[in-house]
């Protein structure tokens, strides 16, 4: 792949020209996460008699190295070592890296840039993305995650990026998700069309609102 155009990094904290703090991506959509499947996996590990907390740890590794290889091999960058590693974890992440370079050569993916931080004055608030991908010609929100399966989240994120883009004047026609599963490390992709994106979208900017008007109402409890 060409070299990759990269923002710098994450900041710690994203602010309007006026140096108005305002919140993340992220930070928005996380208030409104749906943790009922987090909480009937950890009663089914319950009822089976495992310790959850034991199971989280021990499953998030080799996804977790998997996430950080394929980031690495994006980024035209050395693998990043575990040296503490057990063998197989590693055996299992090394084989979602090749399944993701195999669908990087199949699509002839391009990396346009990297990690670039935004701010809408808009809509008054910021993120980071983690890529726009060029693909056929075409260019495509790019995001990589680590996880069991997509949640509806991923799609409010990534519409809130989109949103970030057509601020700063890119357009994309579609995101492309690569998703790493914690337990095995198979890798998968997920490509959505730009009506997807425009859900996502609405979703996120119907958030962005009721995030404020939920900072308001502690205010009143408090």
């Amino acid at each position: 792949m060409p070299a990759v155009k990269s923002g710098g990094g994450r900041p710690q904290a994203y602010k309007l020209a006026s140096g108005v703090r305002v919140p993340g991506v992220t930070t928005i959509t996380s208030r409104f996460k749906e943790a009922g499947g987090l909480v009937h996996w950890a009663w089914s590990l319950g009822i089976e008699g495992k310790d959850y907390r034991k199971v989280r740890d021990e499953a998030a590794d080799a996804g977790s190295f998997a996430h950080d290889w394929i980031e690495d091999t994006i980024h035209e960058r050395p693998l990043t070592e575990f040296p503490h590693a057990a063998p197989e974890l590693l055996a299992r992440a090394q084989t979602a890296v090749d399944a993701f370079k195999r669908w990087r050569d199949q699509v002839k993916l391009e990396v346009v840039e990297t990690e670039v931080p935004l701010i809408s004055e808009l809509h008054r608030f910021g993120g980071t993305f983690d890529a726009i991908f060029r693909i056929g010609g075409e260019l495509h929100l790019g995001d990589w995650k680590s996880g069991n399966r997509i949640y509806p989240e991923h799609v409010v994120q990534l519409g809130g990026y989109s949103l970030l883009l057509r601020e700063r004047g890119t357009e994309v026609v579609g995101a492309q998700l690569l998703r790493v599963d914690k337990e095995h490390a198979s890798f998968s992709h997920f490509g959505w069309p730009k009506s997807v994106l425009e859900l996502g979208e609405l979703t996120f900017l119907r958030q962005r609102e009721l995030y404020d008007l939920d900072a308001r109402l502690k205010r009143v409890a408090t």
